[in-house]
């Protein structure tokens, strides 16, 4: 386990600690937990493979603080790609929290740079994100693959696509 070493991932940690019957983390007073922001929170092993991921793009909560320990849980728990964290694994578990710019819609893939901007990807009803600085994604056309698939848009479907900034915290 890496300690960690922000405000926002000491908060996630301490949530999924009090959902294993641990205390519950103290309310903060940090300027920087009572704003309004989106996050994502990602869960990696100790090998680096992905374990949970769940934010959103809007700010939802009152706070930054209720939206890291929403998502927290959410990631653990709700993930519909993995099954519910146990407490094993908890131990052994990377957190790092996205804290999410607003996000700009873009004319052309050619303003992508998955080293530095999640994508979002739109047509219809249908949603994809992409995470910037996923080190298994080094193309802009691995990007919008994936976040297309994660969508279910076909590749004839007309998209708009959107970029977003984050500030990473572990």
């Amino acid at each position: 386990m890496s300690t960690p070493s922000t405000v926002f991932a000491k908060l996630a940690r301490e949530t999924l600690e009090a959902a294993f019957g641990g205390k519950d983390p103290e309310p903060s007073p940090s300027h920087e937990l009572a704003r309004r922001a989106a996050c994502f929170v990602s869960l990696h092993t100790s090998d680096g493979s992905l374990r949970g991921c769940i934010g959103t793009l809007e700010p939802r909560r009152s706070s930054l603080y209720e939206e890291i320990k929403t998502n927290a849980i959410s990631a653990a728990f709700k993930d519909p790609r993995f099954p519910p964290l146990s407490e094993e694994e908890l131990d052994d578990l990377e957190i790092s929290v996205d804290i999410l710019h607003n996000p700009e819609l873009i004319k052309s893939e050619d303003e992508l740079d998955p080293d530095i901007y999640g994508v979002i990807m739109e047509s219809g009803y249908k949603r994809g994100v992409l995470l910037p600085n996923i080190p298994s994604v080094t193309s802009v056309q691995e990007q919008l693959r994936i976040v297309r698939r994660k969508a279910g848009i076909l590749p004839e479907e007309k998209v708009k696509l959107y970029r977003f900034m984050v500030d990473r915290y572990y």
